[in-house]
């Protein structure tokens, strides 16, 4: 599954030491800018907020601009984040992350041995969630856009129908990505069959143009219903995929409530699970907060020492206790303490690296596993037995004309 994440800045600025001590700043502007994974995508953003947009309809139109000129880095079959803080302080999170289908089992990338079958779950039909990005724009426009909805996916109907030139990186990559075109479509794509592309190659998408149109003029139905909906819910079939026209009909991103935390003198907002990169984000920086990282240097041996050790015990607490909100309760909280994260670096050593062995999951004040307790308390007359069903022990107690079977779990 893609993901992708928008962070919106309306100012972005870093600086480092040099090994003369000469203070490199980078691009400083008075009053917006826009950075993304293409320049055709960022030009987009930019020409956006001229025109009087603020930064969620930036955010908008780049979407749909990378879904044309950088899919692999966003698009409208993925999903992703968006974290909103406005000039009065307000805040907000967007998860528009895709969703199962609702005929995806939890076996369903094992093999009949319960092995895992390789790039089944991240190749081909199978590896496909039911998308969110479109669902995802569409509620962040009514949220905060300012601008029309049609302008804000225009630009990106002009990318694929008039086409545009290839950078050197796309070029390589549609060259390398042949086999794997032919291999997970059930309809070749003969526009994009060549052995080699070169940098400054010309391509044009005519049925994302179509596509992006409809969603242009029908908003979220454009994508979730009729046509696109249909050939959607068709390709899945014909290359043995999951998702159905219900899937696409109830899917809905959610407004989440940010997560904040301090560092140092700055407040940091990040993304809240479903995506895990908050949390871990805030672990890392509280993990390194107490070491003297600006006087090691950038990138110096201490300090690249401590980040990975710092990261080692943030994902293994990841692995551990990271998941669905809606399936699962995160204690985000607790994984966010203070004393917590000192703790974890406890056995951190300046020295060596901390033997793999020995990195495990931190142990949460009051976390409860996933075993189940069952209890009763009953009055009755009549006839009792006990006796044993596998693992579970199991009472009988007589109830009007039949039997009450209750399951005492070990």
């Amino acid at each position: 599954m893609k993901r992708l994440c928008i962070l919106l800045l309306v100012f972005f600025a870093f600086a480092c030491k040099t090994k003369e001590d000469k203070t490199v700043t980078g691009l400083i502007t008075d009053s917006a800018m826009v950075v993304t994974a293409h320049p055709l995508a960022s030009k987009v953003g930019v020409a956006i907020l001229r025109k009087g947009g603020n930064a969620v309809d930036a955010a908008i139109a780049v979407q749909f601009a990378l879904s044309v000129v950088f899919p692999a880095a966003g698009n409208i079959g993925g999903g992703g984040y968006m974290v909103v803080r406005l000039k009065d302080g307000s805040v907000a999170a967007l998860d528009y992350r895709e969703k199962a289908p609702g005929k995806a089992t939890t076996n369903m990338y094992l093999d009949n041995d319960g092995n895992v079958v390789p790039k089944l779950s991240t190749q081909g039909h199978l590896a496909s969630g039911v998308p969110g990005s479109v669902d995802g724009m569409v509620e962040a426009h009514k949220k905060f856009g300012a601008m029309p909805w049609k302008d804000l996916v225009q630009p990106a109907i002009d990318l694929a129908r008039k086409g545009f030139s290839l950078t050197e990186r796309e070029a390589k990559w549609f060259s390398e990505m042949k086999e794997d075109l032919l291999k997970y479509n059930t309809v070749k794509p003969e526009f994009m069959l060549r052995d080699t592309w070169n940098a400054g190659d010309s391509v044009k998408f005519i049925d994302l143009a179509n596509t992006l149109e409809r969603i242009r003029d029908n908003g979220r139905a454009g994508f979730y219903e009729g046509k696109t909906a249909e050939d959607l819910v068709a390709e899945m079939e014909r290359g043995k995929g999951l998702i159905s026209m219900e899937d696409l009909k109830s899917y809905k991103s959610l407004w989440r409530e940010p997560l904040a935390a301090n560092y140092k003198e700055y407040k940091v907002i990040s993304m809240p699970p479903s995506s895990s990169g908050g949390i871990c984000l805030i672990q890392l920086l509280k993990c390194v907060e107490p070491y003297s990282v600006k006087s090691w240097g950038f990138n110096s041996v201490k300090t690249i020492h401590l980040m990975v050790e710092a990261e080692r015990r943030v994902f293994a607490d990841r692995t551990k206790y990271l998941g669905d909100p809606e399936f699962y309760k995160v204690p985000a909280k607790e994984l966010m303490d203070d004393q917590y994260n000192d703790e974890r670096m406890s056995s951190f050593n300046p020295e060596k690296a901390t033997p793999s062995s020995e990195v495990k999951e931190g142990k949460l004040p009051g976390y409860e596993t996933e075993h189940t307790t069952h209890f009763f308390n009953c009055r009755f007359q009549g006839k009792c037995r006990r006796d044993h069903h596998h693992a579970q022990r199991v009472v009988w107690f007589t109830c009007g004309s039949g039997w009450l079977r209750f399951f005492l779990e070990q």
